[in-house]
């Protein structure tokens, strides 16, 4: 990941060799964040473009340490789901 823009209220970030699936994701918490304006996400080629993360909040760089560890908070719940089937 590459930090493009770093402001008080704005974060840009450049996520080298990811997806729609763990952008979408991400995206999706934030959004769930009262603190979040906006959170989206642009991938300029669908082979080899690189997606890139836009967020606007009270605290951007807060807010994407809370998604992250909700995203990995539900990614474990689920595996434990999972595995728990028979």
């Amino acid at each position: 990941m590459e930090i493009i823009t770093n402001k008080r209220y704005e974060m840009e970030i450049r996520m080298e060799g990811e997806t729609h699936t763990l952008c979408n994701a991400v995206r999706k918490i934030l959004m769930e964040d009262k603190d979040v304006k906006i959170a989206a996400y642009s991938n300029d080629h669908p082979i080899v473009g690189q997606p890139q993360l836009y967020i606007k909040a009270k605290s951007p760089k807060k807010s994407l340490k809370t998604a992250a560890e909700t995203l990995k908070e539900r990614s474990e719940e689920f595996k434990s789901l999972i595995e728990s089937i028979e």
